[in-house]
């Protein structure tokens, strides 16, 4: 099978011009879109209207004002680069006082951030540009995280679907825009679990330090750790058998459980490692437990099996 057969061992650039990272308006008009100058009759449609939509910046300045024509400039080309996050609009207040009356402006430069209709942010004076990026961000947030954010949300829709294929191709695609990206790794390398593929699922973990492990990698990792567990454990016919004989042979229950949890029986992997909790709580020094709560990291704390097996858990050691 090659690389293009097969998504889930492709190369993390083979699917990158597939899928965009930008702003979700980013380029979709003219810059003129992004910035223009506004009256005190327009004040309400420019700026109040159109920050339901988007955060709006509003630039108090006046000719007469040196910072002001430094800053402005500052402020454009920023707003610029955000790709539509935000907008700017600029208001002579030599020409237009009311409104910068109405919110309070003593000095200028002044630039006031409105959302859904209300300011909600703002600065004075000639700010350097680093600030004013940051500032930007703050309100509209940074349009390649916004991309790639969309594009894990895609992804797990794929999964939900039961197109595997997709979302392998845009995790591929978020790990060429941005390498190592955790939530795209943890999501190939679950995908690779799923399909039974340990050595890959390996391979794309070790792009992580271990002290950067997020939830969702670490979640992976116990799966994989679980995986690994299963792989070397005995017939599950044959530890049914045992058994059936002897309900007390906890070592046979718990290999069963790893190889219920491996098959996607998880419920029955819980109700296994409980029944050995609540026959005798001191086996292996409480290992039954100890490996439930490896279950509940690899399967999620908000699986409906982990939400379930804790609740009994819980009943168990504090009833």
């Amino acid at each position: 099978m090659s690389v293009k057969d097969n998504p889930f061992a492709a190369s993390q650039g083979d699917y990158a011009t597939e899928i965009s990272f930008g702003a979700p308006n980013a380029g979709a008009g003219p810059a003129g879109d992004l910035i223009r100058d506004t009256t005190t009759a327009e004040f309400t449609k420019d700026v109040i209207q159109e920050s339901r939509n988007q955060p709006v910046l509003v630039d108090f300045w006046a000719p007469w004002c040196g910072p002001c024509k430094q800053l402005t400039p500052v402020l454009e080309k920023a707003v610029r680069a955000a790709g539509g996050t935000v907008k700017l609009v600029k208001m002579n207040i030599d020409d237009h006082p009311a409104i910068a009356g109405q919110l309070g402006v003593q000095s200028i430069p002044a630039v006031i951030a409105f959302r859904d209709g209300q300011p909600v942010d703002g600065f004075m004076g000639a700010v350097p540009e680093s600030q004013v990026q940051d500032f930007i961000q703050r309100l509209g947030g940074d349009p390649k995280q916004s991309g790639l954010e969309a594009a894990l949300e895609q992804a797990a829709a794929a999964i939900q679907a039961g197109d595997d294929e997709l979302a392998a191709q845009i995790y591929s695609a978020v790990l060429a825009e941005e390498a190592g990206h955790p939530a795209a790794i943890a999501g190939l390398a679950r995908l690779s679990l799923d399909r039974g593929d340990l050595d890959g699922a390996r391979a794309l973990l070790e792009q992580v330090a271990p002290d950067s492990d997020t939830a969702e990698i670490a979640g992976v990792r116990a799966r994989l750790s679980l995986a690994e567990e299963t792989s070397a454990l005995g017939d599950p016919q044959e530890l049914l058998r045992r058994l059936e004989k002897d309900a007390d042979d906890h070592d046979a229950r718990f290999d069963l459980a790893l190889i219920q949890n491996a098959s996607g029986a998880r419920e029955e992997a819980a109700d296994s490692l409980l029944h050995i909790v609540r026959r005798n709580r001191e086996w292996r020094d409480d290992g039954a437990r100890a490996q439930l709560l490896t279950f509940f990291e690899a399967w999620g704390p908000t699986d409906e099996a982990t939400l379930s097996a804790r609740r009994k858990l819980s009943a168990l050691l504090f009833s």
